[in-house]
């Protein structure tokens, strides 16, 4: 069968997107691949029509075990045998699974790495008809990617098992150096490399300083109500303390992180993967391996460890292409306690790699350049010009000289002899009359109430730039005393200018910038009929909501308003199986509400 007719009559989709045709054809000729594709940039179905057009079994090794259900339902809705095989499973369903797999009747399995490690099994799974390894999730198998697993090791004996078949192996965030390592550890035979573009021009990136965390994320919450989201905290407590906050606040919230019991947290990522609950806040270090076609937007209550992990966090946000929201709130704090944990660390390598990783996220947090652009020279893209699509480059943020405010502030920090946390120099500049002030005599230094005239608030953000731009110092051996580096000199005496970066007066609404982009009108009340509809039938049937349709699905019907089966056709994701399956459903539907 050709691939663009599986394509069509099997998934509903016209064309392939960038590099899959490429990607499927080279696997079917049986040439081992790799591919860093950006996530919902369609890999599932490089290996997926594979495994429709090989004779045997197509095997798909996946961390990602909390999903694997999904996927398989996934695929079953598209006609595909599939089957997963992991420690969810009981003796007895997978005593069936491997009795299918033996009679021939499964065409795509799903397996975790970790049941690659038990003795014996690459010999087991000899006795099957093996026509394709799949590797998801492949940046796990290198020490220089932000998600290293040992368990993925197992993997090098793939060749040494099934030396004459394809490998191919899919990764959302790998640069040069981590492609490398995959291609060697898999011992890859000249394999057909892609890289695709690691720009999702759907995701909107904004970058905001910390003032009272809880309260900005509930704001940007609920200026987007009824949206599906995900909120990443660094630690579990500030995981249960966002989740407990939003709930009181009206948001249907849960939180995601190791702490918690398994059945737990599958319990709550059920809950957000089937639309009964907004918001999962999760930590940055626990992956969660979201399979989630329409998160609108990601929010990091905290700077993450890394680009890699950030650009892997936030494309979690709008996987069926439609626009998709990404704040980053960050703060001084934030940084002291990754520089904490740093110090914490033994291992040399690691430990440079981890400063070095630090600085990189701070440069991209800060910088007041196209935020798109700086994310794409990670991964060694060029992009040309700015984005038009991100905070900076849409005038939602200015940059302003704050050099002379900076120079009040290392001044009393000079003059009270750079033994006072931050604090406390707010209050010398703001002029208090504190009990400490009186103590030290402080109100006699020539720098007491130079700020008179703007807020503490304002004093303590400029002390925290000033940390993150290297200017500033806090001493953990000295109470956290404020003491000034040779950038902070530098600055303090004139060789240097300061600056922030300020939050602006929107000059666009985030409307009026889908419509400069061509996003098209769709029918907002008619999508939330067919949206409420979907979810009747995905409790019925007891599978998300995406599963059925993308929400991409839904409002292509809004444009298209299908009343037959040949306009239902051409609705984006409907193909032969979807009309036979969904049409008799959902075109009633549609024809009740135009009033046929």
């Amino acid at each position: 069968m050709q691939i663009k007719k599986i394509l069509k009559d099997k998934f509903g989709y016209k064309k392939f997107r960038a590099n899959q045709e490429d990607i499927i054809k080279n696997i079917i000729s049986g040439k081992d691949v790799f591919a860093a594709m950006p996530t919902g940039g369609g890999k599932s179905l490089c290996y997926q029509i594979p495994s429709i057009v090989f004779e045997g079994l197509s095997i798909v090794v996946s961390p990602l075990v909390s999903l694997m259900k999904d996927q398989v339902d996934e695929a079953a809705e598209n006609g595909i045998k599939a089957a997963y095989i992991n420690s969810t499973l009981t003796a007895e369903e997978a005593k069936n699974v491997y009795a299918d797999l033996y009679r021939g009747d499964i065409k795509l399995l799903y397996l975790s790495p970790e049941r690659l490690s038990i003795d014996g099994y690459f010999e087991r799974l000899k006795e099957l008809s093996v026509a394709f390894f799949a590797v998801d999730e492949a940046h796990c198998l290198s020490e220089w990617g932000h998600d290293f697993r040992p368990d993925y090791l197992n993997l090098s004996k793939i060749k040494k098992y099934f030396p004459d078949i394809p490998v191919a192996a899919f990764t959302a965030t790998a640069t040069l150096k981590v492609q490398k390592d995959i291609i060697r550890i898999l011992k890859m035979d000249d394999p057909f490399i892609v890289r695709a573009s690691f720009d999702r021009p759907e995701l909107f990136y904004r970058v905001e300083q910390k003032d009272i965390v809880l309260d900005q994320i509930l704001a940007f919450i609920k200026d987007r109500p009824g949206d599906s989201g995900i909120v990443y905290r660094t630690s579990r407590k500030d995981v249960e303390k966002t989740a407990d906050y939003l709930t009181k606040h009206g948001i249907k919230a849960l939180p995601y992180h190791a702490g918690l019991s398994n059945s737990v947290r599958e319990k709550n990522q059920e809950k957000f993967n089937r639309d009964k609950i907004n918001v999962i806040c999760a930590t940055i270090a626990f992956g969660m391996g979201i399979n989630k076609l329409n998160v609108r937007y990601v929010v990091h209550g905290d700077l993450p460890k890394s680009i890699e992990g950030y650009y892997q966090e936030t494309g979690r946000a709008g996987r069926d292409g439609l626009e998709s929201q990404c704040l980053l709130l960050y703060g001084g704090s934030d940084v002291a306690r990754v520089q904490y944990h740093i110090g914490n660390m033994t291992d040399e390598k690691e430990k440079a790699k981890a400063e070095e990783n630090l600085w990189r996220m701070l440069g991209f947090a800060k910088a007041n350049v196209c935020r798109r652009k700086m994310l794409l020279e990670y991964f060694n893209e060029d992009s040309g010009n700015n984005c038009g699509f991100c905070d900076v480059c849409t005038d939602l943020v200015e940059r302003e000289d704050a050099t002379i405010d900076s120079q009040k502030i290392m001044s009393a920090i000079i003059r009270s002899g750079e033994k006072f946390g931050i604090l406390h120099i707010v209050d010398i500049v703001c002029g208090a009359d504190t009990e400490k002030i009186r103590k030290f005599n402080h109100e006699k230094l020539k720098t007491w109430g130079a700020g008179k005239d703007k807020s503490k608030k304002w004093w303590k953000s400029v002390i925290e730039e000033l940390i993150m731009q290297d200017a500033l110092i806090k001493d953990s051996e000295s109470y956290n005393a404020l003491k000034l580096t040779q950038k902070g000199s530098n600055i303090l005496y004139g060789r240097e200018k300061f600056y922030v970066i300020k939050k602006k007066e929107k000059k666009k609404t985030v409307e009026e910038l889908s419509r400069q982009l061509g996003i098209a009108k769709y029918d907002k009340d008619m999508f939330q009929m067919l949206k409420d509809y979907r979810f009747e039938l995905a409790v019925e049937r007891n599978v998300p909501p995406y599963i059925i349709f993308s929400d991409k699905s839904l409002k292509d019907m809004c444009i298209i308003k299908p009343v037959d089966n040949s306009s239902f056709l051409r609705v984006t994701g409907v193909g032969e199986r979807k009309l036979e399956e969904y049409g008799p459903l959902f075109i009633p539907r549609i024809k009740e509400y135009l009033g046929y």
